[in-house]
């Protein structure tokens, strides 16, 4: 098996200016243009595949020369002044000698045992020492990045940052759960009822039949997690808290059923129900509805 790297190059020259030529041609342009990819695309791509193709060939006669050498190699291998110098042992990658990587076992015992178990003395292998040494330097490399000249962003700042731009992405429409809306609290009788009803059927298993509070927080005091006006109320009932067990009522109620809800739960305010659930978040007086009779 010979390899003549001269003439592969001749070769690929012959074949890259061929494929010039025919890329310059007006036969060649229009199926291009027809596949949306310009004569300078083309030729990037062929020139890419042209590099491999040379790669390619370069690692074959690489390997065809190591094997027709490998019995000199060998020979020189051998030699003891070659075999444990560093050049030697990256030589007896290529006669099968993988010391370079695995290191030398050295079957010498220690003098010690612990009962009946005897200990070798070798080395740990060197793919695990460089490996080790590469963790160290990355690690260095990194709090020296991060921590000391502060050129990069930390995780949560990161985070933040990607949270920002993603909020910016979001449409501004009435699913948008970082837009808040501009509802007025309901005040008929009417509408009261219908949200009295849908407390009832919905929300009563966690917040109790007059709102006092079980799984979920009192809704009748002066104290809110996420805000006590209807509209911070018509958010959280919307699209929930699901870190807190709060599931997201968008989808299964209309919006006039949530704002009805909303402000129902409003209606509450000040009823102080029987077995009331201790205050939670923040003192917020909120305006209730007003009924019109």
């Amino acid at each position: 098996m010979k390899f003549r790297f001269p003439a592969a190059l001749n070769i690929a020259a012959l074949l890259l200016t061929s494929l010039q030529a025919v890329a310059q041609t007006p036969e060649a342009a229009a199926p291009a243009k027809a596949a949306g990819m310009s004569s300078q695309q083309i030729m990037f791509w062929v020139l890419i595949s042209l590099l491999i193709f040379l790669l390619l060939v370069l690692l074959l006669s690489f390997v065809g020369i190591a094997v027709q050498m490998r019995p000199q190699l060998r020979k020189v291998y051998e030699l003891p002044t070659v075999r444990h110098s560093w050049s030697g042992r990256v030589l007896g990658l290529l006669v099968g000698d993988a010391t370079l990587v695995k290191g030398e076992v050295r079957d010498e015992l220690l003098d010690h045992d612990y009962d009946g178990i005897h200990e070798f003395d070798n080395d740990l292998p060197p793919w695990w020492k460089y490996s080790f040494y590469a963790t160290i330097i990355f690690a260095v490399t990194y709090v020296g990045y991060y921590h000391v000249a502060q050129a990069g962003q930390l995780q949560g700042a990161e985070y933040e940052t990607e949270m920002r731009q993603a909020a910016l992405l979001v449409s501004p429409d009435a699913d948008d759960p970082n837009k808040l809306t501009t509802y007025q609290p309901l005040a008929t009788p009417a509408d009261l009822s219908e949200g009295k009803s849908l407390f009832a059927s919905n929300c009563a298993a966690c917040h109790g039949q007059n709102a006092e509070g079980k799984v979920g927080p009192n809704l009748t005091d002066e104290y809110w997690l996420h805000g006590g006006e209807v509209n911070h109320v018509y958010k959280t009932v919307k699209f929930g808290v699901t870190s807190k067990g709060m599931v997201a009522w968008k989808g299964k109620l209309s919006g006039k059923q949530i704002l009805q809800v909303s402000s129902y739960i409003l209606s509450l305010q000040g009823t102080k129900p029987a077995g009331a659930k201790e205050p939670q978040g923040e003192k917020e007086t909120a305006g209730k509805p007003v009924v019109k009779l």
